[in-house]
């Protein structure tokens, strides 16, 4: 019996919903559980309150606030050499058999298991470059991670620019690197912060990189330079969950609501300025 074109794409439709449900179902239930059992825990002190008790009592500040450390410093140093890097594969480098042995290079990387990346960080940065561990060396471990994502995103949002921009700015003697900087980076933009908030999701949430080079175990004060330890909300989870006997599960599941609230938040406002720069492109 042959099928109708109608039918057949009632069926591909049908198909692509369900599997739709079947990645939302178990993330809304995933949420569900995690404000259920952990929002009893959130208040102002366990917000902003220091560990006590073993980390049995008192609050998260300093993993949050460690976090937001590791985070930022990630930021700082991926996404600049992210971008620029992306700028030369697309805007300068020739295409010939090392541009695409670079780029092969760069998409298996992106693949990489996070512990191995843990692992390199430990022995360039905490060992060889003796910075120990700190959150220098966490944040640069973090960026060597989240610059495949970073650099793939952004080579796809420069190839999107149209050609004709590049040709008309150049048709006016405008050169090649102001061409760059002032009218495809800007059209490119939103496409870049996308590369950026898929790169600084994960890095938020990484445990491995950060239990070789940067987390402290229990450390119930902030840091005061870039060469110091901190502690970080994915770490603390998975301490408080394996290490420390006895905690309260409300804790345990706080503990998780306020990194997956963290990580959203970080999202939604890097998606609000994409959202506001693409609403300002003409094309």
């Amino acid at each position: 019996m042959k099928l109708s074109p109608k039918w057949k794409q009632r069926i591909a439709f049908s198909v692509l919903g369900l599997a739709s449900v079947v990645v939302i179902v178990p993330v809304i239930v995933i949420f569900s559980i995690l404000i259920e059992k952990g929002l009893p825990a959130i208040n102002w002190e366990f917000l902003t309150a220091m560990p006590r008790m073993g980390m049995r009592a008192g609050g998260i500040f300093p993993a949050i606030a460690g976090t937001m450390y590791l985070v930022l410093g990630t930021i700082v140093v991926a996404l600049p050499l992210g971008v620029l890097a992306a700028v030369y594969l697309v805007e300068y480098a020739r295409q010939n058999w090392m541009t695409r042995m670079i780029e092969v290079a760069i998409v298996n990387l992106a693949g990489v298991p996070s512990v191995v990346y843990g692992l390199f960080g430990l022995g360039l940065f905490v060992i060889f470059l003796k910075f120990g561990s700190s959150i220098l060396a966490g944040s640069l471990t973090l960026s060597i991670m989240v610059l495949p994502v970073i650099i793939t995103a952004s080579k796809e949002a420069l190839s999107s620019v149209p050609q004709s921009f590049r040709e008309a700015s150049l048709a006016l003697g405008v050169s090649k690197w102001q061409t760059i900087r002032c009218i495809v980076l800007p059209n490119a933009l939103p496409g870049i912060l996308t590369g950026t908030i898929l790169g600084v999701s994960r890095a938020a949430g990484e445990t491995a990189p950060i239990l070789f080079t940067v987390a402290a175990f229990y450390l119930p004060r902030l840091p005061k330079s870039v060469f110091d330890q901190c502690m970080a909300l994915p770490y603390h989870l998975y301490v408080l969950s394996t290490q420390v006997p006895n905690v309260n599960p409300k804790i345990q599941y706080g503990t998780a609501l306020v990194l997956v609230a963290l990580v959203f938040i970080l999202n939604f406002l890097a998606i609000v300025v994409r959202a506001h720069i693409r609403g300002k492109k003409q094309w």
